[in-house]
C-alpha cells in the first residue's frame, strides 16, 4: 500500500473491521516510513458481464431476463419458483465463476437449455422453440425426436 503522505510503499495494518453493512472492510494503516496513519476500504469487485447478442450488439447481463424466459417456459408446469431461482442462480454462478467478461447469448441459451432438460422436458421444448427460433412444425418435430432418441 502506498502512503498518501510520503509515497513510501509499505504500511502495516493497525485495525481491520467490517464497515457499515459488511459489504466492505475498513482498514486503518500506518506508514512504515513516516509513521502517518490513513484509512483504506476494501471491497469485492463485481465482474460486469457483457452479453454479445445474435446481431453482435452488446448489453449488460440481466439476471431478470433469464428468469422471465425460464418462467415463461415453465408456465402451467409443475416447476416451483424455488427451482426456477436455483436454475437462474446456477447459470449466473457459472458465468461469474468463468471470469470471462463477455459471453454470447448463444452460450447462455445453451446453459439454460441443459438445465431445463433435466428439470422439465416440456419447459425445455418451449424454451428451445423460442431460443432456436423454430420456423415450422418440422423443425419442432426434429427437436422432439432428438430429445426422445437421447432418452
Amino acid at each position: 500500500m502506498k502512503c498518501p503522505y510520503c509515497g513510501f510503499v509499505g504500511a502495516r495494518v493497525i485495525d481491520s473491521r467490517p464497515a457499515d453493512d459488511g459489504s466492505f472492510i475498513r482498514r486503518r494503516r500506518e506508514c512504515e516510513s513516516c509513521g502517518e496513519r490513513f484509512t483504506t476500504y476494501e471491497k469485492v469487485e463485481n465482474i460486469q458481464i457483457v452479453v454479445i447478442k445474435k446481431d453482435n450488439t452488446r448489453e449488460s447481463f440481466d439476471r431478470s431476463k433469464i428468469q422471465r424466459g425460464v418462467m415463461r417456459a415453465c408456465e402451467k408446469r409443475q416447476v416451483t419458483m424455488e427451482q426456477i431461482d436455483e436454475l437462474v442462480d446456477s447459470v449466473e454462478h457459472q458465468l461469474t465463476s468463468s471470469m470471462s467478461k463477455e459471453v454470447s447469448s448463444d452460450t447462455i441459451g445453451q446453459m439454460i437449455m441443459e438445465r431445463l432438460k433435466k428439470l422439465d422436458k416440456v419447459a425445455y421444448v418451449r424454451f428451445a422453440s423460442v431460443y432456436r427460433e423454430f420456423k415450422d412444425v418440422d423443425t419442432f418435430m426434429e427437436e422432439l425426436k432428438k430429445m426422445i432418441n437421447k432418452e
